[in-house]
């Protein structure tokens, strides 16, 4: 792949979609071309199925099928809009991964991440992301911020246990594969989580930034 690809991961309410916004700026002030999206979404079938996965329809569905479900709106996603993407050399940005998979069906609904990692090989082979910000903040500050933003969709509506749960498995995630992630403190004002995201980009980016100049 001639292109790099970055994602953002968190729980409810640690301010991905700013921060997503202000990531995009930063790579298009470097010159680069840039794909945002997200999961589940980015095509008219992914998009569809995220309304499912939000809504009140999808209420009781099984931990199984709503893997599957996700896994389905990612195999669109990768044929679709990334792989085309990172093969023409632009950047992709997107608003959650498989990692979020990990974090909500393997932590929160308690699906075996052997299970996950399966689907994960079958559905992308090598391909994950180059880097992944892990925006962390305490369940408290998260859950206020998102009971600020109205209408709860139902994986907002889960008790505190399950998001408990998804905040460790993404911790677990970036323990383990620490090469790969970057955790930013979502938990201070934003100009200070920009600060922190400005310098791991500055960092973490340098190297493929001098190749791709």
């Amino acid at each position: 792949m001639k292109g790099r690809f970055i994602t953002l991961e968190g729980g409810e309410g640690v301010g991905k979609s700013t921060n997503l916004r202000y990531v995009q700026q930063w790579l298009t002030g470097q010159g680069l071309n840039v794909v945002q999206t997200r999961e589940p979404g980015g095509t008219p079938l992914g998009e569809a199925l995220r309304g499912v996965l939000l809504g009140d329809q999808a209420e009781g569905i099984g931990a199984k099928a709503e893997l599957l479900t996700v896994f389905a709106a990612r195999q669109e996603h990768l044929d679709k809009v990334i792989v085309p993407a990172l093969e023409r050399g632009d950047w992709v940005l997107c608003d959650r991964f498989t990692d979020a998979s990990y974090a909500y069906q393997g932590g929160g609904r308690g699906l075996a991440f052997d299970t996950i990692a399966a689907l994960e090989n079958w559905v992308q082979g090598d391909l994950r992301p180059d880097l992944t910000l892990l925006l962390d903040a305490p369940l408290e500050v998260g859950m206020a911020r998102a009971a600020e933003r109205g209408q709860a969709d139902r994986f907002e509506r889960e008790p505190r246990a399950f998001f408990e749960a998804v905040s460790e498995a993404y911790r677990r995630r970036a323990s383990t594969e620490a090469e790969r992630y970057a955790v930013i403190d979502a938990a201070q004002d934003l100009a200070s989580v920009q600060a922190q995201i400005d310098r791991v980009l500055s960092e973490r980016l340098a190297p493929w930034l001098e190749v791709s100049s």
